[in-house]
């Protein structure tokens, strides 16, 4: 058949199908030019190429069902020109260095930075954007930096519909989200996906700051026999959680609690968690001990994030957890994993740290 190429790919249940892209992705194996084939049930990820066996070895662990099997794919049709290439013509070429390169896409919403000296042509990014990219309805451009006690920024709506809600999809889940009143990062989709992958059958997680339920949500479709205390201080996050718990069909699994994380443990879940998620970059030092308090006398998992601008900044996050975990009279038994989840800046990188406490 036309158009037909012969190329490796992973094999997985339909409902696996955005946690393989996203692993796939990655690791710099997901074939942009190949088409996602479906085989009855079962989803085929093109590759680029065959997993190594380092890779192979991480595909199985957060995919054990999974299959690397030959197909046959369609090529897909030409990717949507860039920004740059669009813009030509319409921006002096002093300014096109300066265009965003980061776009993100949260349901029917793009998200842009928009740099200063390009304030004067938002409205021609902002068309721009929605012009190449046709399920879009709305451009939003970021006005303010992330802040406040809830965590918020402000936005300008730069094209299409005047609007902050949407829903967004992410490994078979939906999100309703409104981007001006709880935080959500479509860039964290990989890090939703590897913690819910490490949690097992039986336990109970603590996600000390929760926000509209990326974590707590696919943890509770993933698994059977789960219990994921959601903890926000932010009231709209807190109602947006509770509807995403029901359009996904979670909340018999879900308790969601509004108020700070602290207060929380210290009230009704001491000892109560095999498992905690500290994604609260700005201050999760400040919350490790009641992270502990948390946590079973036996022992469990910790997932903590923060930001660092250090010229090492793994070692970084694993000596200040190190060293907090001590003053929360616990004992780490050991650092499980220290990776760099993004950069946020120059120089600057939000890093997770997953710690076994004893």
């Amino acid at each position: 058949m036309k158009n037909m190429v012969k190329a490796p790919c992973i094999k997985v249940e339909k409902q696996q199908g955005a946690e393989a892209i996203t692993v796939a992705k990655s690791q710099g194996l997901l074939s942009p030019d190949l088409g996602i084939k479906r085989v009855q049930d079962h989803l085929c990820i093109p590759l680029i190429r065959e997993p190594r066996e380092t890779e192979l070895i991480e595909l199985k662990r957060n995919l054990p069902r999974s299959e690397i099997l030959q197909c046959e794919f369609q090529k897909r049709e030409k990717p949507s020109p860039k920004l740059v290439d669009l813009l030509g013509d319409n921006l002096p070429p002093s300014l096109l260095a300066s265009l965003p390169h980061a776009i993100d896409f949260v349901g029917d919403i793009a998200v842009v930075e928009v740099p200063p000296e390009l304030e004067a042509y938002k409205a021609v990014v902002g068309k721009t954007i929605l012009t190449a990219h046709k399920r879009l309805n709305t451009v939003l451009a970021k006005s303010s930096a992330v802040g406040g006690e809830y965590r918020t920024r402000e936005f300008e709506t730069i094209a299409g519909v005047n609007k902050t809600k949407t829903v967004h999809r992410e490994h078979g889940c939906v999100f309703h989200v409104d981007l001006a009143r709880a935080y959500f990062s479509p860039r964290l989709s990989y890090e939703h996906s590897r913690v819910a992958s490490l949690v097992v059958e039986g336990e109970t997680v603590l996600d000390m700051f929760a926000g509209v339920g990326p974590f707590s949500v696919l943890i509770a479709r993933k698994y059977e026999n789960v219990r994921v205390y959601a903890v926000d201080k932010n009231p709209e996050a807190i109602q947006l959680l509770k509807k995403n718990m029901a359009v996904n069909r979670v909340a018999a699994k879900i308790t969601p609690i509004l108020g700070d994380a602290r207060q929380v443990v210290a009230d009704r879940l001491k000892g109560s968690s095999n498992r905690v998620i500290m994604n609260l970059p700005e201050k999760a030092i400040e919350y490790v001990d009641a992270a502990c308090r948390a946590i079973k006398r036996e022992g469990g998992i910790i997932h903590y994030y923060e930001f660092s601008n250090t010229s090492q900044p793994l070692e970084t996050a694993k000596n200040r957890l190190t060293e907090a975990i001590k003053h929360a009279d616990r004992r780490l038994g050991k650092i499980l994993l220290a990776r760099i989840v993004r950069g946020v800046a120059p120089f600057n990188y939000q890093v997770v740290v997953d710690a076994e406490i004893r």
